[in-house]
């Protein structure tokens, strides 16, 4: 078994409040979610209007699959226009039998 996760601090200049933060944020994962099949939820700067930081998770065999889903949220994280991404760790760990 193969996890990996994803830890991606975003700023949202155009957020003048917690209920616009909420509203940008929730489109980005619940278009993540759809698109990539992984789990995503808001685990920092939950106060602050303008900075947040999400957490991805992906399960899968093999080490490579787990790398590329990840780098591909990363990158359409990026393109989404409403939410700056300003630094992002990716970390994929190996239990057991998982092909690295």
């Amino acid at each position: 078994m193969v996890v990996g996760t994803c830890r991606l601090e975003l700023r949202i200049p155009d957020s003048s409040s917690l209920k616009e933060k909420r509203q940008v944020l929730r489109s980005i994962k619940d278009r993540v979610q759809n698109r990539f099949n992984v789990s995503i939820a808001e685990v920092g700067y939950l106060e602050e209007w303008q900075r947040a930081t999400l957490a991805v998770a992906c399960v899968s065999n093999e080490a490579k699959m787990v790398d590329e889903v990840l780098n591909k949220v990363v990158d359409y994280i990026e393109g989404h226009g409403s939410a700056l991404l300003m630094d992002y760790v990716i970390d994929v760990v190996v239990h057991g039998d998982g092909f690295a």
